[in-house]
């Protein structure tokens, strides 16, 4: 019998209480929430977000882009989340200023392009890796940006992006990780086979529409997931 890999599963995007508990009881891991991301359409306000938290079973991880140190632990303080994710350019000095403020984990993204064509320098990618673990970062996400014209997407693009650097990336990262991007139902298998991350983080593959998690398809993933070898 082949060994079945062992991953965790964030869920985010989720915009109610009744999402939450979808993931919950579907056997995912973490229920992310986006707090106040102007760009994000699943984004919701630290009420909101404190008030999905108290009802949520399972460990909430807040993503927070560009935000101030001072705003960010004011959040924390109003929502009490197991962890946060940082999603934009937060230099590392802000990284280790929040590990060393709040009590619950940290999360860093790193962002790699949907182009596949597109030049990657992956020695550099290890520095900025290393950069953010020697600060502090609990965990570190591999997800997907998206360039068009002078607008970035970061996260929240529903595309894949370069998996053979994001294997790479793992496979040097000494914390644990999660892959993100693209992720669904039918390429779930794939991309854990592939990539082997710790974990993988997913929204809109689990969707019927933006903010909607859909229970079916939840189901479909995490049925998928029993599929994963370790061969």
């Amino acid at each position: 019998m082949k060994k079945r890999i062992e991953c965790r599963v964030k869920i985010c995007g989720t915009t109610s209480t009744a999402g939450a508990m979808i993931a919950a009881e579907l056997g995912a891991d973490f229920s992310g929430i986006v707090v106040e991301v102007p760009f994000s359409e699943r984004s919701v306000s630290i009420e909101q977000a404190a008030e999905i938290t108290r009802q949520t079973p399972i460990p909430t991880v807040l993503l927070f882009f560009n935000r101030s140190t001072d705003w960010i632990i004011g959040a924390v303080s109003s929502i009490s989340p197991f962890a946060i994710q940082l999603l934009g350019h937060e230099p590392t000095d802000q990284l280790k200023m929040l590990k060393d403020s709040l009590q619950c984990q940290v999360w860093n993204s790193m962002f790699l392009p949907v182009n596949s064509g597109q030049e990657i320098d992956l020695e550099d990618m290890i520095v900025d890796l290393e950069n953010y673990i020697t600060a502090g970062a609990d965990a570190i996400l591999f997800d997907s940006v998206e360039s068009s014209g002078d607008k970035v997407r970061f996260g929240g693009t529903g595309k894949v992006s370069n998996w053979d650097i994001a294997g790479k990336l793992i496979q040097a990262c000494t914390v644990p990780t999660f892959l993100s991007g693209g992720i669904r139902p039918g390429n779930v298998k794939v991309a854990i086979e592939k990539v082997r991350p710790d974990g993988i983080d997913l929204c809109s593959g689990v969707e019927s529409k933006k903010g909607k998690r859909d229970r079916y398809k939840v189901i479909e993933l995490m049925r998928n997931l029993q599929l994963v070898s370790s061969k």
